[in-house]
Formats: structure tokens, sequence, C-alpha cells
């Protein structure tokens, strides 16, 4: 059994403040509507961290990728779904997605989860005020990094589900239909057989060569894996156009998004703005070849968002929307926030693995660089709110 701790209190210090050790981590549900959930710590990296002292509490699920057995198998405790709020103060949370804010109560454990509100997403204020009016701590994880590089990502699943569907799209608008609903698959062999089947299958019937996918953000983790999953599916390298910074450099829209057939966006869109790549207007201004975006980025709430008309989310039982007022060929766009889920076990493996070695380091957070950067990140975002919402955080 691990020593307890008591709560923290809020520190005003301009890093975070040394705890002792700390290793009681109750994993949470996610209250989310991807179809099959992925735990940001799997049974493999539970039992690896219950080898090293750390005490393992994981909510059922009858959602998660993993059954509940299998944390079981691998010496966690299972608890009640939804039960975290209960647990004691000095407790790190974990989830993957945001909470459910049906009820939003203040918070006043420390939470490790994606919460989109560092951003300006819409309502990042309701959010991150929990937080900060209940004592707590939001180790978010998208900021977590390690010499400016994030140290664990669904960037490379995210890429290739999104091209996966981009491309599925564009065989079934061949045939003048829609993609229909998604479910996670098993594994990723399944999803590329399905697609490259798909693609062959338009191309033999409507008489066409491969598609042309222009890539955005081509160089980073979530466009490696669009580009793998496009070369899977059978794309010669001469169909792929492979876009990063010095491509877009000289500002958009771009002529070669409207030539393309697919473009996918797979930026990492911070809060500064830049110019919009690809907008309705220009899209109706001379001949255009492209029949769908996947906007894989999928800040569909930004107010920098370089793909205007992306801004309504999709979900897998509906992948795609078409724009009205578009035809020979239709538009349609897919903006899923969850990409992942399509592959949950490969993309849940392989991110845990990546977090391993940080979780690792948590009963010394006050001094490990990745969870003191994290802690000061969180309290510069609530000193960038009203006072009113701050509570009692103290000063970054």
């Amino acid at each position: 059994m691990s020593p307890s701790t008591s709560a923290q209190k809020p520190n005003p210090s301009n890093t975070a403040a040394p705890v002792s050790p700390q290793r009681n981590i109750p994993i949470r549900d996610n209250p989310t509507h991807d179809p099959l959930t992925r735990p940001p710590v799997t049974p493999t990296t539970t039992r690896t961290l219950i080898s090293n002292g750390f005490t393992i509490n994981v909510e059922r699920s009858p959602l998660r990728i993993f059954a509940d057995a299998d944390f079981a198998h691998a010496g966690a405790t299972l608890v009640d779904e939804g039960s975290w709020p209960s647990a004691p103060a000095d407790h790190i949370i974990i989830g993957l997605k945001e909470l459910d804010d049906k009820n939003p109560f203040p918070l006043k454990h420390v939470h490790i989860a994606f919460a989109h509100c560092y951003k300006q997403q819409a309502g990042w204020q309701h959010v991150l005020s929990r937080y900060a009016r209940g004592g707590g701590v939001l180790y978010d994880m998208e900021f977590l990094e390690s010499e400016k590089r994030r140290v664990a990502a669904f960037g490379y699943h995210a890429g290739y589900a999104g091209a996966a569907l981009a491309l599925q799209a564009w065989a079934r608008q061949m045939g003048g239909g829609v993609l229909e609903g998604r479910e996670p698959y098993g594994h990723k062999s399944e999803l590329d057989e399905e697609v490259r089947r798909g693609v062959r299958e338009a191309m033999e019937k409507f008489g066409r060569g491969y598609p042309t996918v222009l890539i955005i953000g081509a160089l980073g983790r979530c466009g490696r894996g669009g580009i793998e999953m496009c070369r899977e599916a059978g794309l010669p390298d001469e169909n792929l156009m492979k876009w990063d910074m010095a491509e877009t450099a000289k500002g958009g829209p771009f002529e070669e998004i409207r030539e393309a057939d697919i473009f996918i966006n797979c930026i990492y869109l911070d809060k500064k703005e830049i110019p919009k790549f690809i907008t309705t207007d220009f899209l109706k201004q001379g001949q255009r070849n492209l029949s769908v975006v996947c906007d894989v980025s999928c800040d569909t709430t930004n107010p920098h968002n370089p793909i205007p008309f992306c801004s309504t989310p999709t979900y897998f039982n509906a992948p795609t929307i078409t724009l009205p007022g578009f035809s020979s060929p239709p538009l349609s766009y897919i903006t899923i926030d969850h990409l992942p889920s399509l592959l949950p076990r490969e993309a849940s493996e392989a991110f845990s693995k990546d977090l391993l070695p940080f979780l690792m380091q948590l009963p010394r957070r006050g001094e490990a660089p990745v969870w003191v950067g994290a802690e000061r990140l969180y309290r510069e975002k609530v000193w960038s709110m009203p006072r009113e919402l701050r509570g009692e955080v103290g000063a970054p």
C-alpha cells in the first residue's frame, strides 16, 4: 500500500510546490461521444505502475476497448463508474477527455486529461474556473512537454484514421453516395484492407485513377499518420502533396487545395491567427476537383480556424457533412474530434507507452520538469481570466 498524502493547497510561488510521494491514481471513465473509449492508461502500463508501488483504481466501463477484467488481472482495483468525485482529495485523477459539464461543481483534485480550454475554445473560462474554484489543478495532456515537444500524443493515429475516412468518403462519392456510419476496428489490418478494397473498387467501377491528396502539416505526427494510410491504400507518392510550414508561408487561400481531390488538415492550431487555407467563396471562383476535406486538427470553435466552413463537429455514426451549393463534384467535410477511437486498441497502447515514463515521475511532480511546466501553464491560464473566476489560485 502506498503512503497517503494530504491535499495540496494552491501554490502562490513561481513553480509547482514539492509534494510528498503520491501514488494513488484513479482512472475515470470518459463521458464522451466516443463509440468505444480509449483509456490513457492501458492494462499493460497499469501493471508496470503497480509493480512500481502505485495504487491504481479503475472505473468500470462497458464501452472501453479494454475489458474491466483486463485491468483487474493487471492488479488494479475496480470501482464504480463515475465514482471519482468521492476519491480522497490527494488522489490524482486521470481521464482522457474533458469532464461532463452538466453538473459543473468545483474540482478539488489534481486532474490529468485533455481539457480543451487553453486555446480560447468556446466556454474555456467556464471549464477552467471549475479547477480554480475547487482548489484543484489541471495537467492538460495536450501541453505535457519535454524540451518543447509533447511527451505523448494521439496525432499519428488521428491522422491515420482521418485519411482512412477521407478515402472512404471519396470512394462513396464516386457512386453518388455518402459515407455511412463507422464502428471502431478491432485491429489496424481490418481498416487497411477495407480502405484498400473500397478505393480499388471505386477506381475500377468508375474508370479513374487514384485520388490526389494534399496534406498540410505533413511533417508532424498527424501528417505522418495520414501519409502512411494513403500509402497503405495504394496511392503512389506522386498523388501525395506533402505540405508543411514552408509551403503555406505564402499565405492562402491555396489554389492547390482546390485542385486536389482530398484535403487533409493536420496542423497544430494555436491561438495565433493565420490566413485561411480555403473558403467556400474561393472554392466557387474556379474549376474545382476538391470533394472531401478532413479537418484532423478539428478546432471547430477556435476563432482562428483556417477552414471556416468546418465549424460543426461530425461523429462516427454520421462522419461527413455535405455542404450545400456544391455539385459536380459534391463537397463534404469530416470534423471528428476523436478520430483515434477508430483504432482504439493501437492508439491507446501507443499513447500509454509514451506517457508511462512521466507518470512514473508523479511522486516527485513538484520537481519533475514536465509536471512543473504543466502546473505553471495552468496557473498562467487561470490568471488570464477575470478575478472572480480565479478562486484562490496563486500567481504563476
